[in-house]
């Protein structure tokens, strides 16, 4: 007898997880650049694509086949008799379940290798993670295999899942090299800044809402006091973790970068979801905030260690993430778990076997994801040419020039109303030419007579690239000094920068284009002087990107509506 409330609960639960792919797909393509962006959503799409029929193919009995120890059964198309699981939900209903589970681990390798991957080699290392290295691990700890006998407590995954997901990513990113430009020839590392932090954002908040479902589902039941209580206490504990996480790596950024680092502070909440995967069903409410605080320092150092000690270049940070962090969070539970752990009396023997939990899973994905990506260098190779990766995997790999095709954000000081630009550029292009005889007679202002007085200020040329941010600002302040026409161009700029350092994710900036506003302006009766200063003192903030002024002498000037030139072309008078 199948229990409703057990089935719906489950299916509410798989949903969820589901949805975490969305959230994957944000952060990976808000934290890498725009030219790859097509490809990362891409990719996300396949692992759930190509890992689902896989997973219900072979990789469900592998994983809760009863077989033995270490492997199930061999399944085709799973339709083997499951019911010695002693479900309350029908197999199908477990079985999906399992299937978002086991695409949340393919997706998360996804992030780290980034930018540089083929996408067909990506295509067959997601094939070959949900088919085997997943299940198999899998049925050690969830399929009744020896670490499940043995006690070992991964109550939703932090070893199972995300653990499996931040080695393959490991090794997947070692093999496959850094980016272009990602260490200088000493080996320093050097930032390569995400194009979009709200993007980045908007991924984190949807895994966070969807762990809700990922941990507090895993229950696999919702009806009995003792199982109401049980799943109260996992969403207060993974919801805490998640929150003192991210306060700690905010505090621990603050303090070494003397700024609090946005993208780090978004992962060190990921973190501790992560961690707090393995016991959340086990530890108290001050366990939790425990897990979260070590979590949010562990991401930090972790991220830096990857980057700058192993020399790997993980652009999302999934391996500080869902490798240390799951790690780490499975340790955790043999020292904080209220029944069992060793702070709650419990000896060591608990806390060891989630070591050889932890290891035994490490060895196993180490092995076998170094063959699978090793075959996959050998055939058909891992990484796309440096032509390739230069263009964007958007262009070479899917034919895609943007993944924001017509889309060119401008700010509103600076484009006005949208409906009234509309009609006045149609207004433009559809009035008819006025009539020669109408038209101002073009006169000669060469001439002696008509000359600008001697004496009159020369002609000067100021070109400002700045941050489109302080336009407002800036537009102000002309309008103050009497200047009565510009230029405005929206443009990407860049420039070395020998003052204060700025971080992105514990890395100094070096150099990198940014979205900027360029100003040109001609000035006479007004002195250049004073629209220098001027400008200085209202864009100005210390940080790197305040921007650059040009200053250029003008030979001449003509006014086209009426022929006047130099001095007098530069007066609005009609």
């Amino acid at each position: 007898m199948f229990s409703s409330a057990d089935t719906i609960w489950v299916l509410l639960g798989a949903a969820l997880v589901f949805f975490m792919q969305a959230g994957f797909a944000m952060v990976e393509t808000g934290f890498t650049r725009a030219k790859n962006a097509g490809n990362i959503v891409m990719k996300n799409l396949m692992d759930f694509s190509l890992g689902a029929p896989i997973f219900w193919l072979v990789g469900f009995g592998i994983m809760f086949g009863a077989g033995n120890q270490f492997f199930g059964w061999f399944d085709f198309m799973s339709q083997a008799d499951y019911s010695f699981l002693g479900l309350s939900v029908p197999t199908p209903v477990f079985m999906i379940f399992q299937t978002v589970f086991c695409a949340t681990a393919a997706t998360i390798v996804s992030g780290a290798m980034a930018e540089r991957t083929k996408f067909a080699s990506y295509c067959l290392y997601s094939i070959a993670i949900s088919l085997i290295v997943y299940p198999v691990s899998g049925h050690w700890i969830w399929g009744g295999g020896w670490l499940s006998e043995m006690g070992f407590h991964d109550f939703a995954g932090s070893t199972a899942v995300h653990m499996v997901g931040g080695v393959s990513a490991l090794i997947g990113a070692k093999m496959l090299g850094p980016r272009i430009g990602k260490y200088d020839k000493d080996g320093k590392p050097k930032a390569i800044l995400g194009h979009s932090l709200t993007l980045g954002a908007l991924g984190v908040f949807i895994l966070w809402f969807c762990w809700f479902g990922f941990n507090g589902t895993s229950t696999l039941s919702a009806t009995g006091d003792d199982t109401l209580t049980s799943m109260g206490s996992i969403f207060m504990t993974t919801n805490l973790a998640a929150a003192v996480a991210a306060v700690t790596t905010m505090c621990v950024t603050w303090v070494r970068y003397k700024k609090p680092d946005v993208s780090m502070t978004l992962n060190g909440a990921l973190a501790g979801l992560v961690a707090i995967t393995a016991g959340c069903d086990m530890v108290s409410p001050l366990g939790a905030a425990i897990i979260g605080l070590v979590a949010g320092v562990l991401i930090v150092f972790g991220v830096e260690f990857v980057d700058k000690v192993l020399k790997i270049d993980d652009p999302v940070g999934a391996i500080g993430v869902h490798g240390i962090c799951g790690a780490a969070g499975t340790i955790l539970t043999g020292l904080l778990a209220t029944d069992g752990g060793l702070f709650y009396g419990g000896g060591f023997q608990f806390l060891g076997v989630q070591v050889v939990g932890v290891l035994s899973v490490i060895a196993w994905v180490t092995v076998t994801m170094t063959i699978i990506f090793f075959i996959i260098k050998k055939t058909i190779g891992l990484r796309v040419t440096p032509e390739e990766e230069i263009a964007g995997l958007d262009i070479e790999e899917h034919g895609l020039a943007s993944s924001y095709a017509d889309f060119m954000p401008m700010p509103a000081s600076l484009t006005g109303d949208g409906v009234a630009m509309t009609a006045a550029v149609s207004a433009a292009v559809s009035a008819p030419a006025v009539p020669v005889e109408q038209a101002i007679p073009v006169q000669d202002y060469s001439s002696a007579g008509h000359a600008p007085a001697e004496g009159t200020p020369k002609m000067t040329k100021l070109v400002l690239i700045f941050n489109q941010s302080r336009f407002e600002s800036f537009k102000a302040a002309m309008n103050e000094l009497g200047i009565t026409g510009m230029t405005v161009t929206q443009v990407l700029g860049c420039g070395m920068q020998k003052g204060r350092s700025e971080y992105y994710r514990g890395v100094a900036v070096d150099i990198n284009l940014l979205p900027k506003v360029q100003v040109d302006i001609v000035v006479c009766k007004v002195p250049a002087r004073s629209v220098i200063e001027a400008a200085k003192r209202v864009l100005y903030t210390g940080h790197i990107g305040d921007g650059k002024i040009f200053v250029y002498d003008v030979e001449n000037v003509v006014k086209v509506r009426t022929g006047e030139e130099g001095y007098d072309a530069l007066q609005d008078e009609a």
